[in-house]
């Protein structure tokens, strides 16, 4: 199978992802932030995360650089990375709207903050997270190149790995119990499971 139809594939990905975010992060500068925890670290992993998500696939699908570590794009694969990405997509969207004005780009809460425990947010604490771990994960399958495959999932781990902990405590010290409570009933990622 050819590498263009990965590529093209997930470059309508790429825009649909940025399309579905640009309006949160219009709203988002129209509330005030009343806490912030944005240092060097998370601007520094937020970085990475563009850089694995956009950066690398953006220059695998337009430039032959790294065409070295290219591989043939499987069928199997193929369609694979097609239904994570309409799925992690939708996710995503999902997450973004249920959040609403709460949604931040980085570890800050905003005037009026609230806990959301509806929607997808239900059973898991971070749908928002899944969504891009599915959406990395079509990146992978999608991408036939050993380094701009794996890159957002690679990127996006290591992000997940700093932020979890950090924000979770952000939200106990903001909700005290409420959010206590909350995160006995609920999993992280996986409903039911982690």
């Amino acid at each position: 199978m050819n590498a263009w139809i990965g590529k093209t594939v997930l470059l309508m990905g790429l825009i649909v992802f940025v399309a579905i975010r640009a309006p949160y992060e219009r709203r988002s500068k129209e509330t005030k932030i009343t806490e912030s925890r944005r240092g060097a670290q998370e601007t520094t992993l937020m970085v990475l995360m563009g850089i694995g998500c956009f950066v690398f696939p953006l220059i695998f699908i337009f430039s032959p650089l790294l065409s070295f570590a290219n591989y043939r794009l499987h069928p199997v694969a193929f369609l694979g990375g097609i239904v994570c990405l309409i799925f992690g997509l939708w996710f995503f969207h999902r997450s973004h709207v249920d959040l609403g004005t709460n949604w931040s780009i980085s570890l800050e809460l905003r005037e009026h903050h609230q806990l959301v425990t509806s929607g997808a947010y239900k059973s898991i604490r971070h749908p928002m997270y899944s969504a891009i771990f599915i959406y990395a994960l079509a990146q992978a399958l999608l991408l036939p190149n050993w380094i701009a495959g794996p890159c957002c999932f690679a990127t996006f781990t290591l992000m997940f790995a700093f932020r979890l902990r950090p924000e979770e405590q952000m939200m106990l010290e903001r909700f005290g119990p409420e959010y206590e409570d909350y995160a006995e009933r609920t999993k992280r990622l996986i409903p039911g499971i982690w």
